[in-house]
């Protein structure tokens, strides 16, 4: 049987092409140096030390179906942290907790997204570069895909705006990374309030993707339903995080998805049909992480001294950028594919085509020209990665530390 064309037409996922790009490349690794794995978001700092604790006293709930939405004590814990976070009231019939917010970011799409859209064929805005869910859960969909450079000029976000009225019309979704990945940029308060008008004016609905909203550099970064609900328009709005990044359980396959009551409805409703709901044991950990923010603040606190380390190696490469929220480098290069060769081979160290990460449109593949590098060891690890990354690839163009 045939694959569908909608998904034939889908790339090859990020990481299987990095592994066949290294394939037979023996690392490059002089005498005590070891490989250094900078291409996947998979934190590395402890996870809270109350977890085991937790899933044991509630190991029993593996004997049993668990509830589908979440329990009561999640959704209030979720409740809780929004308000304490962000200001928000939102009841709990007003969240789901999700099995990954990968689930969510698919699934939300499927419950939402309109057959047609103004008559045609309904449009799904996509970031370029972007986390690849999005792609694909507009191929589920045949909808259609329409990517918008976020590149330095636009400052790493998309500018929606300025795409034709034609297409805003038949826009159903618009999909957006704040802190970004893997720019690392964070939508301030103004971009939010002029893409949730946008949304407003060509009746679409804006997907936040913040499962970054906790690592930040200077202060934490505005969430979409927050201003949305300033504004009076909250049913515009559907937010997703998780607690893979801020508590360091990308294990745990934990997250949630927050909108408007009717938005959520129908979000749960494809639930009770085809959804994945997370184990008791899984709800009771993930209602302890939500309700508590002492591990957040320590595993933030890492971070940003990482963002100083990056800083003090790299801050003087042409075209550099500090990170202002997340934990991935975007850097500079001519060519990204070279560059991971190049770094592979002469310094054993592995990082991600930006590439494999974009789409071409009309020639252009806004990740050609650059890197994605996961800052997610401990210090000591990512300072002697990034010296050695420094000097294979911008050897000669620098001088001295920035």
């Amino acid at each position: 049987m045939a694959i569908p064309e909608r998904f034939s037409n889908l790339p090859d996922y990020a990481f299987p092409r990095l592994r066949a790009l290294l394939s037979g490349i023996n690392p490059g690794l002089n005498d005590g140096e070891s490989p250094a794995v900078l291409t996947i978001g998979e934190p590395r700092h402890a996870m809270p030390d109350f977890v085991a604790g937790v899933m044991a006293a509630h190991i029993g709930g593996f004997a049993k179906y668990p509830a589908n939405e979440g329990t009561p004590g999640l959704l209030e814990a979720v409740s809780g942290w929004l308000s304490a976070r962000y200001g928000l009231d939102v009841m709990p019939d007003r969240i789901m907790a999700l099995n990954g917010t990968r689930e969510g970011l698919f699934n939300a799409a499927l419950a939402l997204c309109p057959e047609r859209k103004n008559g045609a064929r309904p449009v799904i805005l996509i970031p370029n570069p972007f986390y690849q869910v999005y792609a694909v859960a507009a191929a589920a969909l045949s909808a259609e895909p329409v990517f918008v450079p976020a590149t330095p000029e636009t400052g790493n976000l998309p500018d929606y705006a300025s795409l034709p009225a034609a297409v805003l019309d038949r826009t159903a979704i618009a999909y957006l990374c704040s802190p970004a990945n893997p720019q690392g940029a964070i939508a301030d308060r103004d971009y939010l309030e002029r893409l949730i008008a946008l949304a407003d004016r060509h009746d679409f609905l804006v997907f936040a993707d913040e499962c970054y909203s906790e690592i930040w550099r200077d202060a934490p970064p505005p969430g979409a339903l927050a201003v949305a609900t300033d504004m009076g328009l909250a049913d515009r709005v559907v937010i997703f995080n998780s607690l893979s990044k801020r508590s360091n359980l990308p294990g745990l396959r934990s997250g949630f998805v927050a909108g408007s009551p009717a938005n959520i409805a129908q979000i749960r409703r494809l639930r009770a049909y085809a959804g994945a709901p997370l184990s008791l044991p899984s709800q009771a950990v993930s209602e302890a992480a939500w309700r508590d923010e002492a591990h957040v603040i320590a595993s933030r606190a890492l971070y940003q001294q990482k963002y100083a380390i990056a800083d003090r190696v790299l801050g003087n490469v042409p075209g550099y950028r500090p990170i202002q929220g997340g934990f991935f480098l975007w850097l500079p290069v001519e060519d990204g594919e070279e560059a991971a060769r190049t770094l592979w081979a002469r310094a054993g160290i592995q990082v991600l085509p930006g590439a494999y990460l974009s789409r071409e449109v009309d020639g252009f593949n806004p990740g050609r020209g650059f890197v994605r590098v996961a800052l997610v060891a401990d210090a000591a690890e990512t300072e002697a990665a990034l010296r050695r990354l420094r000097a294979v690839l911008y050897d000669g163009m620098t001088d001295g530390e920035g």
